[in-house]
């Protein structure tokens, strides 16, 4: 089933050769030039990947190495939350 046009306008190029879209739903988008001059614009949702500070993994490999050593305190008896939810 072919997709129904919502929005259909003229756009124009300015001086520095960009096209602005009207009222656009999403922020970034995916773009596909052909050999025919159509344009084609996907949206994308993009996220930012999860990311570990430095600090954060300084700490950790100072830990790991404490461990290691045998620098570490008793096991911590989680048993009581087992059943939490």
């Amino acid at each position: 089933m072919p997709a129904t046009v919502i929005k259909s306008y003229d756009a124009k190029l300015d001086i520095k050769k960009r096209i602005t879209l009207r009222n656009v739903r999403y922020e970034y988008y995916h773009v596909e030039e052909f050999g025919d001059g159509r344009i084609v614009l996907e949206p994308r949702e993009l996220t930012k990947p999860f990311q570990v500070s430095a600090n954060t993994l300084k700490v950790m490999d100072s830990s790991i190495k404490n461990l290691k050593k045998g620098r570490a305190s008793t096991p911590i008896d989680l048993s009581a939350y087992e059943d939490i939810e």
